[in-house]
């Protein structure tokens, strides 16, 4: 355990948030995504895990040390429903409510349709599997950028 870090977060998810840069992307998958295959494809080559956690709880812990990408509008990403891609599953407004908390104001998830959200998955820095059970957990969350301390 560290101080001031969500336990949540593994030594080797911490290696991949430190490692990507501003415009790097990362995948938060639930426990239904091919995850594995997904990930050999990666910048990063393995998959990783949040076990034992849902997509809102990875997500917060996350983005308690990840800003996101402030200069482009799909720095958050949700997989659509099929069939109904306006509809937002109650894991998807729970990890809303996360983003809006960590960013201080209301970030919509972009929806993107299911296979072209696996086409993007694969040129993620890496995929990170949580353990949410629930339909629809996955996401695409950009880095941002932090600035300089001002002088």
């Amino acid at each position: 355990m560290l101080k001031g870090l969500s336990p949540l977060l593994n030594a080797d998810v911490l290696y991949v948030l430190k490692s990507m840069g501003h415009g790097d992307y990362i995948v938060l998958s639930d426990l239904n995504f091919p995850s594995e295959s997904v990930a050999q494809q990666t910048v990063y080559g393995s998959l990783l895990r949040m076990e034992n956690t849902t997509s809102a709880q990875a997500a917060e812990a996350i983005l308690s040390l990840m800003p996101l990408d402030t200069f482009i509008d799909n720095a958050a990403q949700r997989m659509e429903v099929v069939g109904d891609p306006n509809e937002i599953p109650v894991v998807q407004q729970e990890v809303q409510s996360v983003i809006d908390k960590a960013e201080g104001k209301h970030w919509p998830l972009v929806g993107v349709e299911r296979y072209a959200f696996y086409d993007l998955a694969k040129k993620a820095y890496a995929v990170i599997q949580t353990g949410e059970r629930r339909f629809y957990g996955c996401f695409i969350l950009t880095k941002g950028v932090i600035p300089p301390d001002a002088a």
